[in-house]
């Protein structure tokens, strides 16, 4: 199966005002710093994303997949090009999250070190139907950037916006290469639990961390905090359900499908798209 959306690579680049990097979220510390958290994931976890699809290259025949899947590369890269120049704001700001990063570069590196293409795979596609259904719930709820710095909030935006065109590229690189049998799904599955776990594992310390390492963890905001993620907006909660569905055995990305969404990237791009790429279309 080949999905009906076809990403396609930008170059676009977001100036953030550093100087924000604690609180650009509407003035809330705890809700800016858990979203710099994530941001710590992306660079390393993007070219491992890289790597998992470009070894399949070979056993792909379909070429609009194979198209699919160079796009996919292209905006992984630019998305790990933005998120490392963000998390230099960050870690200027809080000198510990650099070693939070690089401590997610060697926990990946022995993913790709140790696991075989099937096993890294499987966790690829896992983390994308992660990111996938974060970029939904923010793309749904944008009460959650209301009040934010419009630099910090258009490039959580692009990356959802990008996220949701490209969320079943990977999928359909494992349907091609995997199946649909149960040896698939068993691994497909475990990959998931895998993924689960690792990930919150580490997030949740390193957000507490990087609040205490800045000594805000005790500051005021924490009730918007909890409002925006489990509350009333609901951006964490809002998560379970859609992960669940990924353990249906005949689940598709595009099962849910929220491509109208993507009507606003043309009037992003036409306001971050970098001068260099605009001077090579003109």
């Amino acid at each position: 199966m080949f999905s009906h959306v076809m990403p396609e690579r930008r170059d676009l680049q977001f100036t953030l005002p550093t100087e924000r990097i604690s609180d650009w979220n509407n003035g809330n510390v705890q809700l800016s710093q858990f979203m710099n958290t994530l941001s710590l994931f992306f660079p390393e976890g993007e070219r491992m994303f890289i790597d998992a699809v470009r070894n399949c290259r070979d056993q792909v025949s379909n070429p609009e997949l194979k198209k699919a899947m160079t796009a996919f590369i292209g905006q992984e890269a630019m998305h790990g090009r933005e998120h490392e120049e963000y998390n230099e704001a960050l870690f200027n700001a809080v000198p510990s999250t650099r070693a939070m990063e690089r401590g997610v570069g060697k926990l990946l590196g022995v993913i790709k070190k140790r696991a075989p293409v099937p096993l890294r795979l499987s966790a690829t596609i896992a983390l994308e139907h992660f990111t996938a259904i974060m970029a939904d719930g923010l793309l749904k709820e944008q009460r959650l950037l209301e009040g934010a710095d419009p630099n910090f909030a258009a490039i959580w935006n692009w990356h959802a916006l990008e996220e949701t065109e490209h969320k079943a590229v990977a999928f359909d690189v494992w349907d091609q290469v995997m199946g649909r049998g149960p040896a698939a799904y068993a691994l497909r599955a475990g990959g998931m639990i895998f993924a689960t776990v690792v990930f919150w594992s580490l997030v949740f310390p390193f957000f507490l961390k990087v609040l205490y390492d800045e000594g805000k963890l005790l500051d005021k905001g924490w009730g918007y905090f909890f409002r925006c993620t489990l509350g009333e907006y609901g951006y964490l909660r809002k998560l379970v359900l859609p992960w669940a569905e990924y353990f249906r055995p005949n689940f598709h990305p595009w099962d849910q499908d929220n491509s109208a969404y993507l009507a606003q990237i043309p009037e992003l791009a036409a306001r971050y798209t970098a001068p260099a790429a605009q001077k090579a279309a003109a």
